[in-house]
């Protein structure tokens, strides 16, 4: 069984006991969330899409953990004009541990 959800604009493939990181969420770390957007609900060959979401479907996990993602620099520069700039950006993370699929 799996599902596909949407979290912080990204939709991510989620099946019972994937860890997987996604856009921060604010909950404390150990703490259960339940996820309401599903997009997408599979079970064997009975598949289930929504429109644009499966009604009453949810799926619940656990925090495992936040954190910052890998360093990124954004360089700008425009040729001939003395224009350069350098900045850097750390994206926040939720790290989720899948518990169950509901139907609903």
């Amino acid at each position: 069984m799996y599902a596909i959800i949407e979290t912080g604009g990204l939709q991510f493939r989620v099946e019972p006991g994937m860890k997987l990181n996604v856009p921060k969420i604010d909950s404390e770390e150990g703490s259960a969330v339940k996820l309401d957007k599903v997009l997408l609900l599979a079970e064997d060959s009975d598949i289930e899409i929504g429109t644009p979401i499966v009604k009453n479907a949810s799926v619940e996990a656990n925090i495992l953990e936040h954190g910052k993602g890998g360093k990124i620099i954004v360089y700008k520069r425009k040729r001939r004009k003395g224009y350069e700039r350098t900045r850097g950006h750390r994206q926040d993370y939720t790290r989720i541990e899948i518990k169950t699929i509901n139907k609903g």
